[in-house]
């Protein structure tokens, strides 16, 4: 499976360096996110290479006709999709698998000291997620909702 060919991406539209590759592996009932990085934001091409989430992006651009909402999709290494996640969005994903291996490249490296999380089940942004309980890391569970992100952690 070829997942990444710079041509062919360029083709469909998605012009763009890649600094990064990351994985993650959980399991079933874990959810991360939502997070994203400003300054030093990352645009993110998503898939699973073993298992099954439940994938959402949230448009955290205050000047945008779509702020605050969200969407979402199913990546597994059945579907083979990928997705991407532009600069200027909060991600999140559910496991909904047993288990998940998950892999992202990024357009920029992390930055811890420049990331913003959001809830999970903000009431505001209102995520159809595919669990009403799902184990958060304490970042996670600590988070706050989007009108309380201060304006300047956001894009204009």
């Amino acid at each position: 499976m070829e997942t990444w060919n710079r041509a062919r991406y360029r083709e469909a539209g998605l012009d763009m360096d890649f600094v990064q590759d990351n994985i993650s592996f959980s399991r079933r009932g874990i959810l991360r996110g939502l997070h994203f990085q400003n300054p030093k934001s990352q645009g993110k091409l998503l898939q699973v290479l073993l298992g099954e989430v439940f994938d959402v992006a949230v448009d955290v651009r205050r000047s945008s006709p779509s702020f605050g909402k969200w969407h979402g999709v199913t990546l597994s290494s059945e579907n083979k999709r990928q997705f991407y996640v532009p600069p200027g969005f909060a991600h999140g994903f559910a496991v909904v698998s047993e288990t998940a291996l998950f892999h992202y490249k990024c357009t920029d490296f992390y930055s811890p000291k420049d990331e913003v999380t959001i809830r999970w089940d903000d009431p505001d942004i209102h995520i159809k997620w595919p669990m009403n309980e799902p184990i958060l890391s304490n970042r996670d569970a600590q988070a706050v909702r989007l009108r309380e992100t201060p304006a300047e952690r956001l894009f204009a």
